[in-house]
């Protein structure tokens, strides 16, 4: 499908960074990873790698074909070197540094698409502090981005129908499925997804049953991993962070209370998989 956009900037090279980057470049856009930490970048390089070596294991793909998506890739730790059509931020939930980003590359690129992949915040509220909020709006992966096809686009108070129009093209572009989303709190999954972790821990801190047993509950039950192994997955502080948005964003509604046993492994530094102990322990 046609698009006008042909570079992607990638803002954060976390595991959601990581993986939206892969994306673009397999489907052949000319891609900067941008993170100010080079062993961030190191690490995103280092998954992505895996990811695609997994794909060749799987005869899913070619070593040329390989070859072919690492070279659309480029890494930088200097935002201000980065040239694209549009940027797709995948930093930390925090408001004030999404619009640094946003602020920043406009200097170089002001015709550029200003696209979050926030999962809470609201859009209206980040483009309210850019110079251009005409170009803000939502584009929402889920994890893992390489193999999730749902994407939310959410257009904020003052996103054009032109950024809407060209968004969704470069979703389907991808070989996702785009859906329109309101700019309400958590949009449409992480609304419905947040009672899924939330339910999961009370039922946790009351200690009606144990993570492994809550877990294998909702695997008998269809669902593909269980919300403790998801989190891990995710990132245990990440998913508290869209938790107390949405409690903040809900008028602190008792039903999206934050937790205080995923606080407690937040404040030791267990975010699941990547540090290699959450809610599990993967040494």
């Amino acid at each position: 499908m046609e698009t006008e956009i042909k570079k992607v900037i990638v803002a954060g090279a976390g595991v959601m960074g990581a993986g939206i980057a892969q994306v673009a470049a397999q489907s052949g856009y000319k891609v900067q990873l941008f993170d100010i930490n080079q062993t961030m970048l190191d690490k995103g390089m280092e998954g992505i790698n895996k990811q695609l070596d997994k794909a060749i294991s799987l005869g899913k793909m070619q070593q040329s074909e390989k070859s072919s998506v690492l070279k659309n890739i480029d890494l930088s730790s200097d935002l201000s070197n980065c040239r694209g059509d549009i940027i797709i931020e995948a930093v930390v939930e925090k408001l004030e540094i999404k619009v640094q980003i946003f602020k920043q590359v406009l200097e170089n690129n002001p015709a550029i698409i200003l696209a979050t992949n926030t999962s809470s915040i609201p859009i209206t509220k980040i483009a309210a502090q850019v110079d251009k909020p005409h170009k803000v709006i939502g584009i929402h992966f889920f994890n893992p981005a390489h193999i999730m096809r749902l994407v939310e686009i959410i257009q904020g108070a003052q996103t054009s129908e032109d950024v809407k129009n060209k968004s969704y093209l470069f979703v389907k572009s991808l070989k996702k499925t785009p859906i329109f989303a309101k700019d309400a709190p958590g949009f449409i999954v992480n609304r419905v997804a947040r009672h899924f972790y939330v339910e999961s821990l009370k039922i946790l801190e009351e200690q009606v049953a144990d993570v492994s047993t809550i877990d294998n509950l909702m695997k008998t039950n269809g669902f593909k991993m269980g919300a403790f192994e998801l989190m891990d997955l995710i990132g245990v502080e990440t998913n508290l962070k869209v938790t107390e948005s949405m409690f903040t964003l809900f008028n602190n509604d008792e039903k999206f209370r934050p937790s205080r046993i995923q606080q407690q492994k937040v404040d030791a530094g267990y975010f699941g998989r990547k540090t290699k102990k959450g809610f599990y322990d993967y040494e």
